[in-house]
């Protein structure tokens, strides 16, 4: 595991960092703070792509307290190529590495990015999953199922990918950060490449882990769902704490990866089959002292933890083909040994004189050069009596015991001590667990007389509650009195409300019949008016008529020109008028 020291934010410090009274703390790189990040790139990370691209896992992640650079040494300023972080130059990287490569590797590249908040696995690329779960290969190694996978082509597919999940991290200002990561992000790259011609396939795993820092709440000031969100940061870091102490002790056999989701994603990674690159981000400031102190102590702990990398290789037909011949032969031959061995011990058992037996050749296991399990040629449990002279019961038998037992007996006495010294260690751990229970024990105690106390104070406040209670229950049977009586009025209202509204509804039907009968009879008025227009007009015609005829026999009168005519048709001028006169109007 590569430990490499770095400073605040944006600012790498170096591989041995000294506190201010002189207490140094040893690290595979250290970075000045006028270092780039491209300096730290190509020191600490430039190397494990070509480890990925050749089939290894790698993991890079960074561990400090909040607002110490974490985020900025893994992400950098993602579109700004002198101020990217590690992660947008490992994109770029692995695509450069790959069109230098074989024209006959075919290679397929996919990515997820996922965050742990609360304690809950949430997908980036799609803010739906919000609780996925861990499970493991038939490799036994843990992932994520149900993740979002992208395949991506080029480097600008990584880096749009990086920026849909960035947006949906969880991010919150505090009184040390204005956009403290409040969650452990995870960008997981997976590169399988296959060799055209021959078959050949390998596989390589990066992860990509930008941890959220640890918070003393005193300095971040967080409140609210920020307090809770610190609470779970500060667990799940414990929790990794504690997986760090456990590998780097080496003598327990139980190492804690379950206690969190973040511990138990990154259990290849730590102490697993992956080449891990870890950053301690530490603060400069005298007012951080202690959280400094406390993550150089944690990176000085994990540089004693050592991992066992090899390539992921997955084996064609005829390989596996070649392989199980070669572990058949193996097998064969030691069968044969075996069934040799038992031979000699059922003679001398018997009491024959068995000879020495002829060491074994490499040729006599089948052409292999040893057998699996044997460094060298195998030798007789026991040596035989005395040549020519049977045993007795007396004799003294004396068991010869080859190297390679001897070694396994002085194995199995070595994990017997050690099996005494974990026994001593959980004594004292039980010993002082069971101090601990009785201190918490006094604590109870004392809880529980003050509980005493404030029970008593309880009980008085119930007591005068029960009071309030019964004066408030008197007061309620009064309202309900009264409200009663207002429902037996509101009901009179209602019955005279109903009547009203009958008799409305009856005048309503008696004013509709008025209305009608009124309508009826303008129709009427307007139709008589029309007909006595009618007659007026008629009746002025008449008039004007007969006036213009009046005119007329005015005239005629006044010039004399009239003549009385005498006969018995004749009409006096008086009986015209009586004629014409009668006219109804």
């Amino acid at each position: 595991m590569t430990l490499s020291f770095l400073g605040s934010v944006g600012i790498h410090v170096a591989t041995i960092g000294h506190l201010p009274k002189g207490r140094s703390y040893a690290f595979d790189r250290v970075f000045p703070t006028n270092s780039t990040q491209e300096q730290v790139y190509d020191t600490c990370a430039k190397q494990i792509v070509k480890d990925v691209l050749g089939g290894y896992n790698g993991t890079i992640f960074a561990y400090g307290q909040t607002s110490s650079g974490k985020t900025h040494t893994m992400e950098g300023r993602l579109h700004d190529p002198q101020g990217m972080g590690i992660i947008p130059r490992i994109a770029e990287d692995i695509f450069k590495h790959i069109f230098a490569m074989d024209e006959n590797l075919e290679f397929h590249i996919k990515v997820s990015y996922f965050e742990i908040y609360m304690d809950k696995i949430r997908d980036l690329l799609d803010v739906t999953k919000t609780n996925l779960s861990v499970h493991e290969d038939k490799h036994r190694v843990p992932y994520v199922k149900g993740c979002t996978e992208r395949f991506v082509t080029s480097p600008e597919e990584v880096m749009d990918v990086i920026d849909q999940g960035k947006s949906n991290r969880h991010v919150a200002v505090t009184n040390m950060n204005e956009h403290s990561s409040r969650s452990h992000s995870i960008f997981l790259i997976n590169i399988k490449q296959e060799h055209v011609e021959t078959e050949q396939k390998i596989c390589g795993k990066l992860y990509l882990v930008d941890l959220a820092g640890s918070e003393k709440v005193s300095k971040t000031g967080a409140e609210g769902a920020v307090l809770d969100e610190a609470k779970n940061i500060n667990r799940s870091l414990s929790a990794l704490g504690n997986v760090i102490s456990a590998l780097a002790e080496g003598t327990k056999t139980h190492v804690p990866y379950r206690d969190s989701k973040m511990t138990r994603i990154l259990q290849d990674s730590l102490g697993g089959n992956c080449r891990t690159t870890m950053f301690i981000c530490c603060s400069p400031s005298s007012y951080n002292d202690v959280e400094t102190k406390s993550t150089l102590m944690f990176g000085q702990r994990a540089k004693t933890i050592r991992n066992t990398a090899s390539v992921n290789l997955e084996l064609t037909a005829e390989q596996w083909k070649r392989k199980y011949e070669k572990e058949k032969e193996k097998n064969r031959a030691m069968k044969e040994v075996y069934q040799r061995q038992d031979d000699e011990l059922r003679r001398w058992r018997s009491g024959e004189n068995v000879p020495q037996p002829e060491p074994l050749c490499p040729g006599s296991l089948g052409g292999q050069t040893a057998a699996p399990g044997v460094d060298g040629p195998p030798q007789d449990m026991c040596s035989p009596c005395s040549p020519c002279s049977p045993c007795s019961p007396t004799d003294s038998i004396v068991v010869r015991i080859s190297e390679e037992e001897r070694h396994k007996y002085e194995d199995e006495i070595r994990k017997l001590y050690k099996q005494l010294d974990d026994k001593d260690d959980e004594i004292n751990y039980q010993s002082q667990m069971v101090e601990k229970l009785k201190e918490q024990m006094i604590d109870q105690e004392e809880l529980l007389a003050s509980s005493r106390g404030a029970s008593e104070k309880v009980q008085s406040e119930l007591s005068r509650l029960q009071r309030d209670s019964a004066s408030a229950k008197a007061e309620v049977k009064e309202v309900l009195e009264a409200l009663e009586e207002l429902a037996l009025n509101y009901d009179q209202r209602s019955l005279e409300a109903e009547e009203k509204s009958h008799k409305n509804k009856l005048l309503a039907d008696e004013l509709a019949k008025k209305m009608t009968r009124l309508v009826a009879l303008e129709a009427e008025l307007s139709r008589i008016q029309e007909a006595s227009g009618r007659q007026r007009k008629r009746i002025a015609e008449v008039l004007n008529r007969l006036m213009r005829d009046l005119s007329e026999f005015g005239t005629v009168l006044g010039s004399g020109d009239a003549k009385l005519v005498r006969g018995p048709f004749t009409k006096p001028p008086n009986m015209l008028m009586t004629t014409i006169c009668p006219v109804v109007l």
